[in-house]
């Protein structure tokens, strides 16, 4: 069993199949793990707000959540941030 360290480590996949052969031999790192719920934690006040997803979307990406040991609205947030974080790298 693989593991790794870095969630951009994760290939986009073609196929469901390729999905399934990667998460069969591969796992997140326990300490991204704990980076994943730590990071959730670093705000005391949160907002709600309501997105409207697509419900196959909202299925694969609980689906993608679940592979990943993950509350599917922590994991979306966990996404959103990373890629805030590298819109304000690129600039």
């Amino acid at each position: 069993m693989q593991t790794f360290a870095n969630w951009e480590d994760v290939p986009l996949f073609e196929s469901e199949a390729d999905e399934v052969a990667f998460w069969s031999e591969s796992r997140p790192d326990l300490r991204l793990m704990e980076a994943a719920v730590a990071g959730s934690a670093e705000s005391s006040e949160s907002v709600t707000v309501t997105l409207r997803f697509d419900p196959r979307m909202l299925a694969r990406i609980k689906r993608l959540a679940r592979m990943r040991y993950l509350n599917y609205q922590s994991m979306v947030k966990q996404w959103l941030s990373e890629r805030m974080e590298q819109e304000l790298r690129e600039r």
